[in-house]
């Protein structure tokens, strides 16, 4: 289809009262244009954060908007000498398991892994390092520790380490895709991107402690925030923090078990999806699949990473922009996530018979460059067999 023909079928969609969900998936399942933000605008309504109706789009963005400053407000906060229980002024050594410095201290633990994780987010691109438009004024005009980056300086907090308990967290192991050095923060009254999207990654944590935060969920939230933060219309791109929290929030609520290590074995649990791709990589091509068994090559191996963070290491942004764009598409939400990882190992099926145990992983676990587009089309062939 001509690119203004589709770029008209999108408008179709999107100037209507009411969108039809449906058909808008169908569309923007083989990708959606950039143009006139129609990329963000979509992926607000693909995963659930806008109504379908568009009447109460702008009382609907004011609330969640609304809602996000006052997360702001009350959750990046220093703590002060408020009165604690029993009259007893509130200080750092204090025990009181409801003093505020007790609740500050136990955050950084999570928060220094958050800041050394977003500090080398898509190294690819200049983006993430580049002073946003839109800083939070309440926080780049502050003095204090409302800059989270301020709170842990590897000089004060140096030998802390993010202890996950009580749920377990499953490690995942990510790629060599890392800056040569970290991001550094911005003068007073501005703030980079990643600064951004370390707040969002905060609150996060801050609002689901039976989780928290994951290594890797950064790698979830940098295409969302960058999707939006880019968004041609200065309307929608100026309220791309709250938004892209939003968005997140829901996208985490669908695969939030990939990242819970005690529902590696459940149905909707990580395990289960490998299990399901080996079964069609057996169905698709079983000479591949009898190599893999030969060579006792598990799929913990490669695809344990190219799942849980929905191929988003594997394959530069604007890739990975293009594969969600069909992922937040899929109404079987991540059935066609399996058909891709298939693909990718089927399209170098020849190297991977030619190969031995170390050379077949060093290529699953660096997959080569390649058009996207090759990937997405085998996946979606694979997609419509019948065996």
């Amino acid at each position: 289809m001509a690119y203004k023909a589709r770029l008209k079928e999108f408008d179709n969609i999107l100037n209507k009262d009411v969108i039809n969900l449906r058909d808008l998936q169908k569309l923007a399942f083989n990708g959606i244009p950039d143009d006139q933000g129609k990329r963000a605008l979509c992926w607000r309504l693909l995963l659930n954060y806008l109504p379908t109706e568009k009447a109460s789009w702008s009382t609907h963005l004011k609330t969640k908007r609304d809602l996000y400053q006052q997360f702001i407000d009350e959750m990046i906060v220093t703590p002060g000498c408020k009165e604690a229980d029993g009259g007893v002024n509130d200080h750092p050594l204090s025990v009181n398991p409801d003093s505020e410095w007790q609740a500050f201290f136990k955050d950084n633990e999570v928060l220094l892994q958050i800041d050394k994780d977003v500090r080398r987010l898509c190294p690819d691109i200049s983006f993430f390092q580049q002073p946003t438009e839109f800083p939070c004024s309440v926080v780049v005009n502050s003095m204090d520790v409302k800059r989270l980056h301020r709170r842990v300086e590897r000089r004060v907090l140096k030998s802390a380490n993010v202890e996950r308990k009580g749920l377990g967290i499953t490690k995942i192991a990510l790629s060599l895709k890392k800056a040569t050095e970290d991001y550094a923060p911005m003068d007073e009254g501005q703030e980079a991107h990643w600064e951004v999207v370390e707040r969002i990654l905060f609150l996060y944590a801050k609002l689901n402690p039976g989780q928290s935060y994951v290594q890797g969920m950064n790698e979830i939230l940098g295409p969302i925030y960058y999707a939006f933060a880019s968004d041609p219309d200065v309307t929608y791109r100026e309220w791309a923090e709250a938004d892209s929290f939003f968005c997140f929030t829901n996208l985490m609520s669908e695969i939030r078990d990939f990242f819970i290590k005690t529902l590696d074995e459940a149905e909707c649990g990580i395990n289960n999806m490998m299990t399901r791709m080996l079964t069609q990589l057996k169905n698709s091509d079983l000479d591949v699949w009898l190599k893999f068994q030969q060579l006792e090559l598990r799929p913990q191996y490669y695809s344990f990473r190219w799942i849980t963070l929905l191929l988003s290491q594997e394959f530069p942004l604007p890739d990975v922009l293009r594969i969600w764009d069909s992922l937040f598409s899929d109404e079987k939400r991540f059935s066609f996530l399996i058909y891709i990882c298939c693909a990718m190992i089927i399209i170098i099926r020849h190297q991977l018979l030619n190969g031995d145990f170390p050379s077949d992983i060093k290529l699953l676990q660096n997959y080569p460059s390649m058009d996207v587009q090759i990937i997405l089309s085998k996946a979606d062939e694979l997609s419509k067999k019948l065996y």
